[in-house]
């Protein structure tokens, strides 16, 4: 063999090599991490701090190809971020209720499964403020994997979960 072929050859595999690496450290960080979740306020609701109590509504599937089984799963996974985080769920107080629609879900196909899969599912929130039936804020809310350790239902879940809790967060300034 030459020495110009000997090179194309090396450098071939190791171009092949760093993209296995590279997905590889991916999937070892998506084990850890799990599912994402990211979110885009469209109207703020300003200041949460009033709010004790935050219940979990309904989920519906505006995309009309939604597993039924997804729609169940974000309340559940809500509720578990709230408590994790330590926002009253079910408790007494002023109530804020989340509620939301899904307006797209993508599941991962064959095709994509060469350098790592996407699959992610995106919701309109809405915060309500329970007594009085207003909707006083909105975003937009995405639960994705990049990851195969991280793909399913259950992880979409999660990440939509995540994000709606980070919105609230962000909304509920530390108390001094």
């Amino acid at each position: 063999m030459n020495r110009t072929k000997l090179v194309v050859l090396l450098a071939s595999v190791s171009l092949l090599a760093g993209g296995c690496v590279g997905r590889a450290i991916k999937e070892g960080v998506g084990t850890v991490t799990g599912a994402k979740g990211v979110y885009k306020e469209v109207r703020s609701p300003g200041s949460l701090v009033a709010y004790q109590n935050f219940e979990v509504g309904a989920f519906t599937d505006t995309f009309g190809r939604t597993p039924g089984s997804l729609l169940r799963k974000i309340p559940a996974e809500t509720r578990t971020r709230l408590a994790e985080a330590k926002l009253g769920v079910g408790g007494g107080g002023k109530a804020l209720l989340i509620r939301g629609e899904v307006i797209y879900f993508e599941k991962a196909g064959a095709m994509g499964q060469a350098f790592g899969p996407l699959e992610e599912a995106v919701c309109e929130v809405q915060l309500v403020d329970k007594a009085t039936g207003e909707v006083i804020g909105n975003a937009t809310c995405v639960g994705r994997s990049t990851a195969t350790v991280n793909q399913g239902l259950d992880k979409k879940a999660q990440g939509l979960a995540k994000a709606i809790v980070d919105w609230i967060k962000s909304n509920r300034p530390e108390e001094d």
